[in-house]
């Protein structure tokens, strides 16, 4: 089995990228304790993924994977996005940035989850950057108990019905997730 280290240390993404992947026949490692990753400045997404992929792949000397990811608002212009993580201040949790989303946008306002996944492999000299989307609505109220982040205000477009990303299985939110999707774009160019 492959192996590749996820430059995270958010222990839901390191679940949803082991379901993600080693379906696929490649195994993702923690990030090792002592390793720092950059601050996440940059202006895009992408440009937050890559130096965190960068940073643990030369720290443990192979391939590795980093995402940044977020929430856009119509409402706000495309606010939070790359500050999603950070929408309520610094040192937010994910509920005061869901209670500062839910105060700042009209309920049924669209939205949509964006995803830049970095796959950097030192020993190839490969930098790849791998992009998902998932397109949906501001719900009514919050609803639901899995997924994380924002997922209890997101309906998404694609289930046809007013479930939010929290009331969704692993295996229906994992087809339609903005993560999804940039994971599978990343197995169709390592399979190529």
């Amino acid at each position: 089995m492959r192996s590749l280290v996820l430059a995270s240390r958010n222990a839901h993404k390191l679940r949803e990228m082991r379901r993600l992947l080693e379906p696929a026949g490649i195994a993702v490692q923690e990030l090792p304790q002592g390793v720092e990753l950059p601050p996440e400045d940059g202006a895009t997404f992408a440009d937050n993924a890559v130096p965190k992929a960068r940073a643990a792949a030369a720290a443990v000397g192979g391939p590795a994977i980093a995402d940044d990811s977020g929430i856009e608002a119509a409402a706000l212009q495309g606010a939070p996005g790359v500050r999603s993580a950070r929408y309520a201040g610094v040192d937010a949790t994910d509920e005061e940035n869901l209670s500062k989303l839910v105060r700042e946008v009209p309920c049924d306002s669209r939205l949509r989850y964006v995803c830049a996944l970095a796959y950097v492999n030192p020993d190839a000299g490969e930098e790849r950057v791998f992009f998902g989307d998932c397109r949906g609505r501001m719900a009514r109220s919050r609803a639901g108990a899995h997924g994380f982040g924002y997922d209890p205000v997101f309906v998404p477009d694609a289930t046809g019905d007013n479930r939010t990303m929290a009331e969704l299985s692993d295996a229906e939110k994992d087809a339609i997730s903005h993560r999804g999707h940039a994971v599978r774009a990343l197995l169709r160019w390592i399979r190529l």
